[in-house]
């Protein structure tokens, strides 16, 4: 800007110097010549100052602008959102798995329940072969889980929907889960146990159980806890028994004129704190349901009630579960007995013991093991339960397992030894003798299990 206005002096100085005549330019006197002269040198000083300025002024706006151009953006514009090619699928995931069975031990034929081998050497056979199909995207999920096994009688085969519900999760955090999902009772999703066999409160239905309703699941501070309205269990599928063919063990139908579960109602709350090193869990459970009668005999109802402290230090874990439960039936049912009810499972019926209260403990260790290139950690645990029975007569059910579980990637494996002296699937010597229910043998029977699995 000073430039500027210095160019129309500078102009008008120069062209008065060049334009004057000579007669007036003889006339000037010396000392105005020296003045013109001095002023046009401090003007061109100036001038030269000026266009010093102008020159270090557009190098540095020149520096910043280019600066400008290759430093980060600090609020990016975000980019361009990849829209799915199916936009409906998206949050999608469709997995499975497939496991196979070797085992052998305490078994003289080749039973339905257990189609071991005869000559002592042992089985190998599919475990399970199974479809997963999980949805997330916002607040919705679902989950369906549909499994397929080989069976028991003959060569046919029985298969079952494992789970499948639709869920929402609020703003501040709770879920809600409807259709067949697990139901809220016992420290956790597995009860006390870490083994392929579970403990002795999955076979009662009080572990993994899966049932028809809608579950609500919350966390308040340092509490969790879960209500649920089941309006029936899971029920059958296909399979070669009447009303057996499923995944968790309920009062099943066989007869015709039998019970079946209907309106169950659960809840259960789990306080978690920590002392130093230690964490705990500490939680009860309870649940109670009509029983509905398909034959002459009433109706009837169950309950149970559970408490299960779970602590942990370092890699261990303990875990304890002391449970009551009670299936009031009427004598006139198809059994015949106001003490035992008929139970079923994996396409295979049973009888339970109508009254009881069950123990179980468990100890596990979780060992990371991070310089070995085939194995990312392993379980070692020993658990033990027992279905402790208050009708005179009734001889209790233990199971004792003890094993590791080893873990690579999608694989998991179990090598257990279990042993019991009232479990259908633990040995068969002298026939089953409604072993979780009168148990009139109570024989120590082994199985010595390993179990492939490898999950997609």
């Amino acid at each position: 800007m000073k430039l500027i206005r210095l160019l129309p002096v500078l102009s008008g100085l120069c062209g008065a110097a060049l334009c004057l005549p000579a007669a007036a330019q003889d006339a000037a006197t010396t000392a105005e010549v020296e003045a013109l002269k001095a002023e046009v040198a401090r003007l061109q000083a100036e001038l030269s100052q000026a266009q010093a300025a102008l020159a270090a002024h557009e190098t540095a706006a020149g520096s910043a602008s280019v600066a400008a151009t290759m430093a980060p953006d600090p609020e990016p514009d975000p980019a361009p959102a990849t829209k799915p090619l199916f936009p409906a699928l998206e949050g999608l995931r469709i997995g499975g798995a497939v496991r196979v069975n070797y085992y052998g031990g305490d078994y003289t034929d080749n039973s339905p329940a257990t189609a071991a081998d005869a000559a002592g050497n042992g089985a190998v056979a599919l475990d399970t072969f199974r479809v997963n199909v999980d949805y997330a995207r916002g607040p919705w999920s679902a989950k369906a889980e549909y499994r397929m096994f080989r069976g028991y009688y003959g060569n046919d085969s029985y298969h079952f929907l494992h789970t499948g519900w639709i869920g929402y999760e609020f703003e501040n955090a709770d879920t809600l889960q409807v259709g067949v999902n697990r139901v809220p009772f016992g420290p956790g999703p597995y009860g006390i146990s870490q083994s392929w066999f579970f403990d002795q409160h999955y076979y009662v239905g009080l572990a993994d159980d899966m049932d028809l309703g809608v579950k609500y699941s919350g966390t308040r501070g340092d509490w969790d806890f879960d209500v649920a309205y089941y309006v029936s269990d899971e029920g059958s599928w296909s399979g070669s028994t009447r009303d057996s063919a499923r995944y968790s063990y309920d009062v099943v139908n066989e007869s015709g004129s039998g019970y079946g579960e209907r309106n169950q109602f659960n809840a259960r709350a789990i306080r978690h704190f920590t002392a130093g090193e230690w964490s705990f869990d500490v939680g009860a459970s309870a649940q109670w349901g009509q029983l509905h009668s398909y034959g002459p005999q009433d109706d009837g109802d169950h309950y149970a009630f559970s408490f299960h402290p779970t602590a942990r230090w370092q890699n261990w874990t303990f875990a304890a579960q002391l449970t009551t439960y009670r299936l009031n039936v009427d004598a006139a049912q198809p059994l015949g007995t106001d003490t035992l009810v008929q139970f079923g499972a994996y396409d295979f019926p049973t009888t339970l013991a109508a009254d009881a209260w069950l123990g179980s403990a468990s100890l596990s260790y979780t060992l990371q093991t991070p310089t070995i290139a085939w194995l990312d950690y392993l379980v070692p645990y020993l658990e033990y339960s027992s279905i402790n029975k208050r009708e005179a007569g009734f001889n209790d059910s233990e199971l004792l397992t003890y094993g590791v579980a080893w873990a690579h990637g999608g694989w998991y494996i179990y090598t257990e030894v279990a042993r019991s002296n009232g479990n259908d699937f633990v040995g068969n010597l002298g026939g089953f003798n409604s072993r979780f229910g009168a148990n009139p043998n109570a024989r120590w029977l082994t199985r010595y299990n390993l179990n492939f699995g490898y999950y997609y």
